[in-house]
């Protein structure tokens, strides 16, 4: 849960990056064709680029050991499969803890009934678009099919389809339309609606994803007026034409109907001079955001232990190398054990001998304690001849006899695949030493809060003038030109302080979701580290006291309050994590104010 919870959070920002990127600077350009582009690209980024995750491995040294090293080797047999954490540990019951609201299982329930319900509005859509085409004459001209209602519906196309009412309209101003739904059949603007639909079905809780279907829809009527106007002799007859659609309140979902609300947007864009050029680089303004959201979000950082040499007996001090093969005979082992006391003092026992039918060694167990009272016990066991394993007898910092194992190295994290030799996990502690040290579990950062920037006062937006309902009326409609300019005016003057505005909110979180990230990678690392001690720390428990007994199970009592306090700092992060979502939104909701303010007419 915490993972998609994360993704839908990533996927946010990266709509919302490419979204202010496209109000911000390109929604006045008139490269109406690229910014379709640039729209389609940036859904398409934000639902891919969370998936990308780029790996970086740092090394950490191990654990110091305090207590002078001995090692302890465990072997595994050839179809064994070596002990994990959560194998160590025995299951121990637990309190009966307070009811819990399951709140996965509610959020879960509720995006079930909002995804269910846009799904049946979509049938529902899909439904009442058949009804409309089905039966009907079809006039098939060039690649384009012509249907004449006789409903009072606004002109709209899907696909090759377009449906008009011819008997609302003059023979010019029905030239003017079709032209128009042309451009939206030919260039294939049905994708683009139906692809903006399943967004909005699928992140339906997202308001960034409203605003986005809004942005790409207004879009595609630019580029459809642009192109018809381009085969239209009269441009203002064209602007006429797009006042009287506003009467048609009827419109088809999930087609490209002629009339899109903002028609004073559409009329100021169609007369609107070509943008430069060199605007282009508007287009490549996001992809810094994107770099900086790839070093900061994608980069996965794990933590590996360096490797480091277990033995304990410098060469310079060895006195006697002893080596056990599969070829060793149970009386040169006998010897063996005679040897060793008498020359070192060293206790050397043998037990669990297993050999094969050609007499080679397949398991044994030794236990090897010097006069130090240093301990080691190697077992080893598998159908084939055991490996060569060298004992080294040698002195210590004191001058006291010592010994150590060569030859043997522990295992890699990774499973042996079946029919592997052997297994070996090697374990050091001393036998009259101090216990080992539980590792302490690092606590979980909160992500940074404070205020956010002040947002622009609504009540300083200018009104749009209201269009006249007489579109003969020569006079009202000379205001309204009149008007509309001055809006614009007034619009230019009061966009700085929006668009300073959106920058102050955008650096305020990228500043804090900069700390948190770095905060955060820290503590998986920490995370990490903790692991790898407490599984050492539990496994050395276990074989110094045995499963049973009263510290391995204090140990394990440990192990289940540091889980608990992990599990809390859990919730915590996604409780920040839930007021940074709410911070957004209200940022969002601020921003649609705005539009809304901006549109009414």
């Amino acid at each position: 849960m915490e993972a998609l919870f994360i993704f839908i959070l990533k996927s946010s920002g990266l709509l919302a990056t490419f979204y202010f990127a496209y109000i911000f600077l390109l929604r006045k350009e008139t490269f109406f064709n690229s910014s379709r582009w640039f729209l389609l690209a940036g859904l398409i980024t934000s639902v891919v680029l969370p998936f990308v995750v780029y790996t970086k491995v740092i090394w950490v040294n191990p654990t110091p050991v305090s207590a002078p090293a001995v090692i302890e080797t465990i072997a595994v047999s050839d179809t064994a499969v070596p002990n994990h954490y959560n194998a160590v540990y025995v299951p121990q019951p637990v309190e009966e803890e307070s009811f819990e609201i399951n709140w996965n299982i509610i959020t879960i329930l509720i995006y079930s009934i909002g995804f269910a319900a846009f799904m049946i509005k979509f049938g529902l859509d899909f439904y009442s678009l058949n009804s409309v085409l089905k039966g009907r004459k079809i006039q098939q001209q060039e690649d384009f099919k012509f249907i004449d209602v006789n409903e009072n519906i606004a002109p709209f196309s899907y696909f090759d389809y377009i449906v008009y009412n011819s008997s609302l309209y003059t023979a010019a101003e029905l030239e003017n339309i079709l032209e128009h739904e042309k451009v939206h059949s030919d260039q294939k603007h049905t994708i683009d609606v139906l692809i903006t639909r399943i967004f909005c079905i699928l992140f339906w809780f997202n308001p960034i994803i409203w605003l986005y279907k809004k942005a790409i829809l207004q879009n595609l009527e630019f580029i459809a007026d642009s192109e018809a106007s381009k085969k239209i002799t009269d441009k203002k007859a064209y602007q006429y034409t797009l006042l009287k659609i506003t009467t048609h309140d009827t419109c088809v979902a999930i087609t490209n109907h002629f009339y899109q609300s903002l028609i004073k947007k559409r009329i100021v864009m169609l007369n609107k001079n070509q943008s430069r050029k060199r605007n282009y680089w508007k287009y490549y303004a996001v992809i810094p955001a994107l770099g900086a959201f790839v070093l900061l979000f994608q980069i996965k950082t794990i933590a590996q232990e360096k490797k480091q040499n277990t033995a304990v007996v410098q060469k310079d001090t060895v006195k006697e190398l002893v080596t056990i093969t599969k070829n060793t005979t149970d009386k040169e082992l006998d010897d063996l054990k005679g040897k060793l006391k008498t020359n070192h003092n060293v206790d050397f026992q043998v037990s669990d001998v297993k050999r094969n039918s050609k007499e080679e060694l397949t398991g044994i167990q030794i236990q090897v304690k010097s006069e130090s009272g240093k301990k080691q016990v190697v077992s080893m066991n598998g159908s084939n001849g055991i490996k060569d394993c060298t004992f080294a007898i040698g002195t210590d910092n004191k001058g006291a006899a010592t010994i150590s194992v060569e030859g043997l190295k522990p295992p890699t994290p990774p499973i042996p695949p079946v029919n592997a030799e052997r297994a070996v996990v090697v374990r050091n502690f001393d036998e009259d030493g101090i216990a080992p040290v539980a590792p302490i579990a690092p606590a979980a950062p909160a992500f940074p809060a404070g205020p956010m920037p002040t947002p622009v006062d609504m009540s300083r937006i200018p009104k749009a003038p209201i269009a006249p309902k007489n579109i003969n009326d020569k006079a009202a409609w000379s205001k309204f030109e009149k008007d509309i300019a001055e809006f614009e005016k007034k619009m230019q003057a009061i966009e700085p302080e929006l668009s300073a505005y959106g920058e102050k909110v955008e650096a305020v979180m990228a500043e804090r979701e900069a700390i948190f990230e770095k905060q955060m990678e820290k503590y998986e690392i920490a995370m990490q580290k903790f692991n790898i001690d407490m599984d050492k720390y539990s496994k050395d428990i276990q074989l110094k006291y045995g499963p049973d007994s009263k510290e391995y199970q204090q140990n394990m009592k440990q192990y289940e309050k540091d889980m608990k306090q992990y599990d809390f700092d859990m919730k915590q992060h996604a409780k920040d994590m839930k007021q940074y979502e709410k911070d957004m939104k209200q940022h969002e909701k601020d921003m649609k104010e705005w539009e809304k303010e901006n549109r009414k007419s």
